[in-house]
């Protein structure tokens, strides 16, 4: 009889009490897991062999040289905001592609959306495009089994990344995060938007998320389509090559690009080398746009150190609307230290923010796949471009100013008026970090 009182009271509990109590211990018994099976990596600090503050042009030199990735010029690069300008133009470059198409995508959920990107890259199929779909096996587990067969009946090649097997247990918490659609091997399509109804719009209410995706077109195609030869081979076996799937390209505009892959478990390189390096290289202003803001210590005190030595730093994140309750319940830890430290926290407040956005001194923007969090740094897949071109770089700094308009600013008092089960749910999120 005494056996079953904890369970009675534990019933009792709000349920949001019982659910961090279940996470934070599964969170221990990971932590504890982790430290026992992981090889520490004993490094310095992480210092600029100059003073902080470069010039684009030299930042740009230096990320691709300490990335081991070239930097590539002549390239067009668009903003294209929310679903009302992404998707029509992505699927207007499907109707239109001659030779292939190559789409990888971690979402792929339901909708009339995503039905029509099934038909359409079914119709390719039909008329002679060579069709290859790489769908991530965790974050496209909704699409509609039936739009699959059809697919596969018309002629394109799916593919899964990393399904769940015995085999593969080890790896399946690494998934591709990776957004890349490739059509003809001369027009690229990346960023932040995966292929779901929660996408369409133009982020005008909670129903329809506010998001970016960027078409490029020049040399830097080449290496977007490489980021998808990459996991294609992986899942397919396929390794692509020949003047099909990377054909000789020709400047299409000014700008200059430094594409940047991440490889999981490889120690500060790739994603937070480059975040890294536009912090401790700014010189004025530094603006961020995430949707998991769940840096590491190194990111944290990379914007930290930029706002105390004077350079502007705004930080955009979701307000309450989010699609990860334990996410923006951990980022909130992070809330007091930053404002402290002089940076801007805003939350964007109409619908759910998922833009993944950077831009250095109104000259250099980061865009892509990426988040600001332990997942895109150290176990997925990701893909991202740093591009230096002023008016590419006003653009989408305009687009981020605009959002400002539609967020609420944090401030102190409003961190102090958090109560102290509100702190606790918060740092008993904060334990998974390295999960969420």
């Amino acid at each position: 009889m005494n056996d079953a009182v904890p369970t009675r009271r534990f019933r009792r509990l709000p349920g949001w009490m019982r659910v961090m109590f279940v996470a934070g211990s599964l969170a221990l018994s990971w932590m504890v897991y982790t430290w026992a099976t992981s090889e520490p990596v004993d490094t310095p600090p992480h210092t600029l062999s100059t003073g902080p503050g470069v010039p684009p042009g030299d930042m740009m030199v230096s990320l691709a040289a300490n990335l081991n990735a070239p930097l590539v010029a002549g390239n067009r690069v668009t903003l294209l905001e929310n679903g009302d300008e992404i998707f029509p133009a992505m699927l207007d470059a499907i109707r239109n592609a001659e030779r292939s198409v190559n789409l990888l995508t971690y979402v792929y959920w339901t909708g009339d959306i995503a039905e029509t990107f099934a038909n359409e890259l079914a119709a390719a199929a039909k008329r002679g495009v060579k069709v290859r779909v790489l769908l991530d096996a965790f974050g496209a587990r909704l699409i509609d089994p039936a739009w699959v067969k059809n697919m596969e009946r018309a002629g394109v090649d799916v593919a899964w990344f990393r399904p769940l097997r015995w085999d593969t247990l080890d790896r399946f918490n690494s998934r591709t995060h990776r957004k890349a659609l490739i059509v003809d091997g001369r027009i690229g399509f990346t960023g932040g938007v995966g292929i779901a109804q929660e996408w369409a719009g133009n982020a005008q209410d909670a129903e329809h998320w506010r998001d970016d995706h960027f078409r490029i077109e020049g040399p830097a195609v080449r290496y977007l389509q490489g980021s998808f030869a990459d996991n294609w081979h992986e899942a397919s076996g396929e390794v692509l090559v020949g003047d099909q799937v990377f054909p000789p390209l020709e400047a299409a505009g000014s700008a200059r690009a430094v594409p940047i892959s991440t490889t999981p478990g490889v120690h500060f390189t790739g994603i937070p080398l480059t975040y890294w390096l536009l912090a401790r290289t700014a010189r004025q202003e530094l603006f961020i746009a995430t949707p998991y803001y769940v840096p590491d210590p190194d990111l944290e005190l990379g914007l930290i150190e930029a706002a105390q030595r004077g350079v502007r730093v705004v930080l955009l994140v979701p307000g309450p609307h989010q699609d990860s309750a334990l996410v923006r319940y951990a980022s909130r830890t992070y809330y007091r230290k930053l404002i402290e430290a002089g940076v801007e926290l805003y939350e964007f407040q109409p619908t759910v923010m998922h833009t993944k956005l950077i831009i250095v001194d109104g000259a250099v923007a980061l865009i892509g796949s990426p988040n600001f969090d332990a997942r895109s740094i150290e176990l997925n897949y990701e893909v991202a471009f740093a591009v230096q071109d002023t008016a590419f770089a006003q653009r989408v700094r305009a687009s981020f100013a605009h959002d400002l308009t539609r967020s609420k600013r944090v401030t102190i008092a409003d961190v102090e008026r958090w109560n102290a089960l509100q702190r606790f749910r918060d740092h008993m999120a904060l334990l998974l970090r390295e999960q969420l």
